[in-house]
């Protein structure tokens, strides 16, 4: 199945590694250098350029890719389980 994450991207829930609110996940230095990490390795694909509330963690074809959303994580894990 595909889980739509906002704009025309969607992604295989087969693929998803784990979906994250920005505003709780970014308070942890952690998750800030990953997502630092991410931005500077090319990995991190806006869905829109709205105020982000969510990034969606994907391995596709052995490919870390992050996906930061305008949807929050508690939509997209509404519409993940709907699968």
């Amino acid at each position: 199945m595909y889980l739509h994450l906002g704009e025309n991207t969607v992604v295989r829930t087969d693929n998803i590694i784990g979906i994250f609110d920005m505003d709780t996940s970014t308070i942890s230095k952690w998750t800030k250098d990953y997502l630092s990490n991410a931005t500077k390795n090319k990995r991190v694909i806006n869905v829109s350029m709205e105020l982000p509330k969510s990034f969606v963690v994907c391995n596709e074809n052995n490919e870390i890719k992050v996906y930061v959303s305008q949807i929050s994580s508690q939509t997209l894990m509404k519409r993940k389980s709907n699968f």
